[in-house]
């Protein structure tokens, strides 16, 4: 099997034309035909039916669609690392590292960067999102993580988007459900240092309704954060998918009329994003985080 008939087959599907098809692939009509067929003779599988509008999936090529762009994405990355192991990239490499690895998916994107430059060492610094931004703006880091928009002086790409509820202490219920930012405003409130997302968070949504909430301690960790409510003194930040499970396993309480969004995000400084190896890692974490 060629992979250039796979190429063939996807960009067919994508068009629904061999003609426009066959523009994208700088060939004549004729020999994307050729290259479906051949595709098709060796699969034993009818992959299109010509209309009058086009060529149009069947339901077998509908299913080995996504096969195609698989295993033509495993060539390219196969082709990617092939490149890399003759590459020059070497030295050492500083990240900024936030929340815990499973959540960022550290060890995926650690595993990916060794095997593709095994002579490009990574160094990594673990803190709060504005921690990373300050020691990238001050040299001490390379790349990182961050949570939110870090502003025109860096690049940046949107890894996920995701959510915080606000916990409240069991038995809570009846003081927290139901509640606007304003009456969260009146409870007390577990606070973070101005390095912390949760910080800017909870002081732009305070902020916007000219309330500030009284605060009984402040935490720079989300453990820490968690016990304290625990604890029952007071309201916290927290993830979505922790303020679940700490709702089931602990019977924390989650405000069910507040949440605030926000966006993992990956960094660099705007003026560095070209730089060989800044700009091989970025690639590297696309593929990490489009799998």
């Amino acid at each position: 099997m060629d992979p250039s008939q796979l190429r063939a087959f996807l960009t067919v599907a994508r068009t629904g034309n061999l003609t426009r098809a066959a523009v994208a692939l700088h060939l004549t009509q004729p020999a994307v035909s050729l290259q479906i067929k051949a595709l098709q003779a060796a699969l034993q599988v009818q992959l299109f039916t010509r209309t009058p509008t086009g060529m149009v999936l069947t339901a077998e090529g509908a299913k080995l669609l996504p096969l195609a762009e698989r295993i033509l994405g495993n060539m390219a990355e196969l082709q990617q690392a092939a490149n890399a192991l003759h590459s020059t990239l070497s030295g050492s490499l500083s990240i900024g590292t936030i929340l815990d690895p499973e959540f960022t998916r550290l060890g995926a994107f650690l595993k990916r960067l060794v095997e593709s430059w095994p002579q490009l060492t990574p160094r990594l610094q673990h803190g709060m999102s504005g921690n990373v931004l300050q020691m990238l703006k001050s040299s001490q880091l390379d790349v990182g993580y961050y949570l939110g928009d870090p502003g025109k002086d860096c690049h940046s790409v949107i890894l996920a988007p995701f959510t915080y509820n606000v916990v409240a202490p069991s038995g809570w219920k009846n003081r927290v459900a139901g509640k606007d930012w304003i009456a969260l405003a009146q409870l007390p409130w577990i606070w973070t240092p101005p390095d912390s997302v949760h910080n800017r968070l909870l002081s732009t949504v305070f902020s916007s309704y000219q309330v500030h909430p009284p605060t009984v301690a402040q935490v720079d960790q989300e453990q820490s954060m968690l016990a304290l409510v625990k604890s029952g003194i007071g309201l916290s930040l927290v993830r979505e998918s922790i303020a679940l499970r700490e709702a089931h396993a602990h019977g924390l309480v989650i405000a069910d009329a507040v949440s605030v969004t926000t966006e993992l995000r990956f960094i660099t400084l705007a003026k560095r994003q070209h730089e060989i190896a800044i700009a091989a890692v970025f690639s590297l974490l696309a593929s990490v985080w489009n799998n």
